[in-house]
């Protein structure tokens, strides 16, 4: 397979924790959600903050329009949203981002779904524990809610009308520091299984990573952090970042080169202007037309047919 590089210059709630979902359920046109542990989750703090959801402030617009953010998240779920077109059968697990503080769940998540399912593709969305709960490994909490939705949709897959084997993740900003944790740190055991999802692999097919956060370390030259080492077993790896991000293009840079000394087939893309957290809302900017790329980068490798 070859890699490309191109840098342009301009619901339901189901309060259930058993495993097994009947075929009327997961075939619903409505979301379907469910929680990520069959119990507490690893290393649960006892008495935590009740769930809150705001919105941006006017100056933290997108787009003319507010972000929703989600904070205080300590049971994590899943939600199915399946395709609304004819069924590719390829996956993506959806990692918001907020700084491992908040979720933005409906820039990075839940548009992020509407547009997936659109195009034929099943998306499920994590609400990963927040505050506190990352970057890996300062915290593994995280990377534990996103192991283990990896297996549930591979637990889930046939009942799901998913192919196991085209199942990858897409993260926005922590997200996409989650989605590479994930894609690198696969065969970690980082809790205890608990049911038979446990028993199969949480290895992503394949990693999206938009204006991805905390892969490097600014204050040591901007090195790739020790912990995010990519092997020849990483999955493919399409990136996207603006030049002008706050947050540092070297995060994408850095990733990429690792990628490619480690050969694994990765595109990366970078314009001059974007800033951070733009999601997929289309402005006048160019790389705000990132999901086609990203749509036809999925034909490249094979997971879309």
């Amino acid at each position: 397979m070859k890699r490309h590089v191109f840098i342009p210059f301009f619901g339901i709630f189901l309060a259930t924790c058993g495993l097994a979902q009947s075929t009327s359920q997961t075939s619903s046109s409505q979301a379907l959600t469910l929680p990520v542990w069959p119990g507490t989750a690893p290393g649960a703090q006892s008495n935590p903050e009740a769930e809150t959801t705001t919105s941006s402030s006017r100056d933290k617009y997108v787009a003319g329009e507010p972000v929703t953010l989600l904070s205080n998240v300590s049971e994590p779920t899943i939600t199915l949203y399946s395709s609304k077109v004819k069924n590719s059968g390829a996956a993506v697990v959806v990692f918001p981002g907020g700084g491992y503080k908040v979720l933005a769940i409906d820039l990075e998540g839940t548009e992020v779904c509407t547009w997936l399912a659109s195009a034929g593709v099943n998306c499920i969305l994590l609400r990963y524990r927040v505050p506190g709960s990352g970057p890996y490994p300062e915290s593994e909490a995280a990377l534990q809610d996103a192991q283990r939705a990896m297996r549930l949709v591979r637990y889930h897959a046939a009942a799901w009308g998913i192919d196991p084997r085209r199942i990858g993740v897409l993260g926005f900003s922590a997200g996409g520091h989650l989605s590479a944790a994930l894609s690198i740190h696969f065969d970690q055991q980082t809790y205890t299984g608990v049911d038979a999802a446990d028993k199969l692999s949480c290895r992503p097919d394949f990693s999206i990573l938009v204006y991805p956060a905390f892969l490097v370390l600014p204050e040591q030259h901007f090195m790739l952090r020790p912990d995010l080492r990519p092997s020849a077993h990483t999955p493919p790896t399409f990136i996207v970042q603006a030049e002008n991000d706050p947050d540092h293009v070297e995060n994408a840079i850095a990733y990429f080169l690792a990628l490619k000394n480690a050969g694994v087939a990765a595109e990366l893309r970078i314009s001059a202007q974007g800033g951070h957290g733009f999601g997929l809302r289309r402005t006048g900017l160019p790389i705000t037309r990132w999901p086609d790329a990203a749509k036809t980068w999925l034909h490249t490798i094979g997971v879309l047919r």
